[in-house]
């Protein structure tokens, strides 16, 4: 459910053993965000990788570092700007795309519009001399199977990668996916990864889970307050949605695309779900532990709205930013409200079945509460929150 970025760096890197030389160059656009940066770290923690990092703006608190990454400053929307900052790196291999433009209303046209004009253009630049290219790795999400505009399908199953597109609305998706077998044209392999609710640690991603919970549980804490759960009460008992961590979804990236057994020249459709199901009642009173708030018999209410409730809070958390001695933040540096509602209300289940992967040999799973705990205690090793 992915609902689901200075100028370039000074000098370049200097290489200077045999040793050292990369045989294999990425190119990350969305590099800031959760699933970006993993991609980054987990290439650049193997050997024979060299990363560029592509986005608008760079991460300011935890900024990659290391001697075979560089750091390019791009506004995709500008056609001129992405062919002066992008068309010399002819040496990539591998392309991940993790990046979205959120400035309109998702199933919008005008969402369609700006996702396929940003991957348009960089591709454009790109293309052209990219004579090594191997694989283009592009993320979407589950909402691949759903409209936003219903009509709205309650049968419970798991949607797997054959499940036909939904004519309801728009979903850029699907333009994406049809635009690089329009670019490569068969020549170069590719595939799709599909989220579903991604958990990771970044303060440049519009639908920010982890961080709004953090945010959440922290003012919850500081002004002694219930930690609820508002929401719809089906989401709150049932196996509603599935988790994937960044931390797998950035391996199954490149699994695949590292993979000729798998990858494929006509595209390969992946989800990139935690594996184990969960329901929201069987894992909050942990979170509310985590979080040093007492775990209530009862911490539902269908009433709640978190948009309501955390509407005047800009400047409790400035408070809070002061006296914990945290990283100086915005309350939407990190939280994202709506999103929260919309998550706990969302009017239909979105199941994703995993065993393509599975089947396949990627084996990597992550228990919700497991991928949760993890992403908080990186926050606040961040100092993002107490």
């Amino acid at each position: 459910m992915t609902f689901p970025m200075p100028m370039a760096g000074k000098g370049t890197t200097t290489i200077s053993t045999k040793k050292d030389v990369a045989e294999s160059v990425a190119l990350i656009f969305g590099v800031t965000g959760l699933v970006g940066k993993e991609i980054a770290n987990n290439l650049l923690a193997k050997s024979g990788w060299k990363v560029y990092g592509i986005a608008r703006k760079p991460d300011f608190f935890t900024p990659i570092q290391h001697r075979n990454y560089r750091f390019i400053s791009c506004d995709l929307l500008d056609p001129v700007q992405t062919v002066q900052k992008l068309s010399s790196l002819n040496g990539a291999t591998h392309i991940f795309w993790v990046t979205w433009a959120s400035q309109f209303p998702l199933d919008s046209s005008e969402c369609c519009d700006q996702n396929k004009a940003m991957m348009s253009n960089a591709l454009d630049a790109i293309l052209p001399k990219a004579k090594a290219l191997k694989h283009v790795s592009l993320q979407t999400g589950t909402k691949h199977y759903v409209s936003l505009s219903g009509p709205f399908d309650n049968t419970v199953r798991r949607y797997d990668e054959e499940s036909p597109r939904v004519n309801e609305g728009h979903n850029f998706y699907y333009m994406l996916e049809d635009l690089l077998i329009e670019k490569l044209r068969g020549k170069v392999s590719w595939s799709v990864h599909r989220p579903g609710l991604i958990l990771g640690s970044s303060h440049r991603t519009a639908f920010n889970f982890i961080g709004s919970l953090c945010i959440y549980g922290t003012i919850c804490k500081h002004l002694h307050l219930p930690f609820v759960f508002g929401g719809a009460r089906e989401c709150w008992e049932e196996v509603y949605i599935d988790g994937s961590d960044a931390r797998l979804v950035a391996e199954q990236h490149i699994w695949v695309s590292t993979n000729d057994n798998v990858s494929s020249t006509d595209g390969q459709a992946f989800n990139a779900v935690n594996g184990p199901s969960f329901t929201w009642k069987q894992i909050w009173p942990a979170l509310a532990v985590k979080f040093g708030l007492q775990a209530a018999e009862d911490m539902f209410s269908q009433d709640f709205l978190f948009s309501t409730s955390m509407a005047d809070k800009e400047s409790v958390w400035e408070d809070i930013v002061v006296k914990e001695g945290l990283r100086p933040t915005k309350i939407g540096d990190l939280a994202n409200w709506t999103f929260l509602d919309v998550l706990f209300r969302f009017p239909t289940k979105l199941l994703a079945a995993r065993d393509k992967v599975d089947r396949l040999g990627f084996t990597m799973t992550y228990e919700m509460l497991d991928s949760i705990l993890y992403w908080v205690d990186c926050i606040r090793d961040e100092k993002l929150i107490p």
